[in-house]
């Protein structure tokens, strides 16, 4: 693998390991301090497709998902109050959520590079993370896939409760998921500042 990747390949790390740990720390009642660093990822990804090509941006996310997996092993060692800090269904969803989020951001990514420069960073950062949110919420805190872990009592997540504490009656999973969501797409715009900044100076290295 080329040492040139080797900056993306150490960000992507840092992202991954900064969340697993975050994750571990409520910011409000619907989030956590990860939900900040998670979306992140998205932007080396798609820093690492301007720049380096889709083959470039592949490797590191599969980087970024070996770092995810060793996250979880150590997490599932660790106990917490109500046992394991990671459990299966939380590394299982954790880690199809992140590869296939990813590898779609950077297929979608792609499909549009030629078009406005900032058009294929958001449309892609912004499907990416849907799919991320809805597929990591899902498994890992669903009532109707209790079967994964039957050991893991997950009943907590299916209290229902006003969306988000205002809207209609839902699961309490789902309010987690949505404000997760709202994170990620709000720093998917946000994020266009850095990915211009960035991809513009590397660019001109490249050249």
């Amino acid at each position: 693998m080329s040492s040139r990747y080797l900056p993306g390949i150490l960000a992507m790390a840092a992202v991954v390991v900064a969340s697993n740990i975050l994750v571990q720390f409520l910011f409000g009642q619907w989030l956590t301090w990860g939900a900040f660093t998670y979306p992140l990822a998205f932007l080396v990804t798609d820093i690492m497709n301007r720049v380096y090509g889709v083959a470039a941006a592949r490797r590191v996310v599969f980087v970024g998902f070996l770092v995810g997996v060793a996250c979880s092993l150590i997490g599932t060692q660790i106990m917490g109050e109500f046992g394991p800090l990671v459990t299966l269904r939380i590394a299982l969803g954790s880690g199809l959520a992140f590869l296939t989020a990813q590898l779609l951001d950077v297929a979608i990514f792609d499909r549009l590079r030629d078009r406005g420069w900032w058009q294929a960073p958001v449309l892609s950062s912004i499907i990416g993370s849907t799919v991320d949110t809805a597929l990591f919420f899902t498994i890992a805190f669903s009532g109707a896939l209790a079967f994964l872990e039957p050991g893991n009592d997950v009943s907590w997540a299916g209290e229902v409760l006003p969306l988000l504490g205002v809207g209609p009656a839902a699961p309490l999973w789902v309010s987690l998921a949505v404000a997760d969501w709202m994170v990620k797409l709000s720093l998917a715009v946000v994020a266009l500042i850095p990915f211009r900044v960035i991809t513009r100076k590397l660019m001109a290295q490249v050249a």
